[in-house]
């Protein structure tokens, strides 16, 4: 039986890869931390120890979704995303036989970019916040490892990831519209991109084959009104609110004097105005041309 490795299967969008690659009827390995894991390392301090023959692997463990607020924080970026890639890689290489393919699962943050539309694989990496920086030195790192060696490698950027209690931003979404805590800025026409887990796990097999970097979207980049009126509909219906420019300014800046004076997040603060009323949208057609065909995920059933 084929064996494929996968760090982070424990994870969000890792636990998409493992159950993909077991109905393919694979031998998935999965590599992190918990002991629940095949392979436990943390690959943030170590060189995993890996003793089998994989076809195939795929980088997917990462730290994300947080802003950090210390030093420490920060460094939690660089060592979990750039030192725990070129661990990655350096376990590999104590391999008898490196696997035929390998994906690393990357991020359109190192693009840098806070709006934009429709940006390509070729734009510049500008990121400057510690999680893009991170993703950037893993990229690099992996990009010069693949050299000289007969191996397939693929990177794919991705946006916002939706699938079954999502993580972060959408999270927080989510459950403030639940709660009826939620409210579009500006009427919501931002569109960001976003891509489905489910999508990106099914087309792993034919980034296998065909190197390269890849930016995966669902190619129909949801705006904030059409996304909340989705998740509402899912929940009973809930009333979504809006806040006209003027009062969405005015409790942003509320938000930022209060952060400033207790010390803790506000639901509404200029920089989460600043992402709520700006396109951000990446171009995936590069990924169409090797029969990339995702679904909306305005049609995802499990909010």
């Amino acid at each position: 039986m084929d064996k494929i490795l996968i760090s982070g299967g424990n994870g969000f969008l890792g636990k998409y890869f493992v159950s993909f690659w077991n109905k393919k009827g694979f031998n998935t390995h999965s590599l992190g931390r918990d002991k629940s894991n095949s392979v436990v390392c943390n690959l943030a301090d170590n060189v995993p120890n890996l003793k089998d023959k994989y076809k195939y692997a795929i980088h997917c463990s990462g730290k994300a979704h947080v802003v950090p607020k210390t030093q420490n924080e920060i460094d939690l970026f660089n060592k979990v995303n750039y030192i725990g890639t070129k661990n990655f890689l350096k376990g590999l290489d104590l391999l008898k036989e490196l696997p035929k393919a390998i994906i690393l699962v990357s991020s359109v943050s190192v693009y840098g970019l806070e709006n934009g539309e429709l940006i390509k694989e070729n734009s510049p990496l500008l990121a400057q916040d510690p999680y893009g920086k991170s993703k950037i030195l893993a990229e690099e790192y992996f990009l010069n490892w693949i050299k000289n060696k007969d191996i397939k490698a693929t990177v794919i950027r991705l946006p916002l990831i939706v699938g079954k209690k999502p993580l972060g931003n959408l999270q927080a979404m989510i459950h403030g519209i639940k709660s009826g805590k939620y409210a579009n800025l500006c009427g919501g026409k931002a569109r960001k991109s976003m891509v489905l887990a489910k999508d990106i796990a099914e087309f792993s097999p034919v980034l296998f084959e065909n190197s390269g970097i890849y930016n995966l979207t669902d190619g129909n980049h949801p705006s904030f009104k059409e996304l909340s009126i989705t998740i509402s509909k899912k929940h009973a219906n809930v009333k979504v609110l809006n806040l006209i420019k003027p009062l969405a300014i005015s409790v942003a800046i509320f938000g930022e004097l209060i952060e400033k004076m207790l010390g803790k997040e506000f639901p509404i603060n200029l920089r989460k105005y600043s992402k709520m009323t700006k396109n951000l949208t990446f171009d995936d057609s590069k990924a169409k041309g090797i029969g990339w065909n995702p679904q909306n995920i305005l049609s995802f059933e499990d909010w």
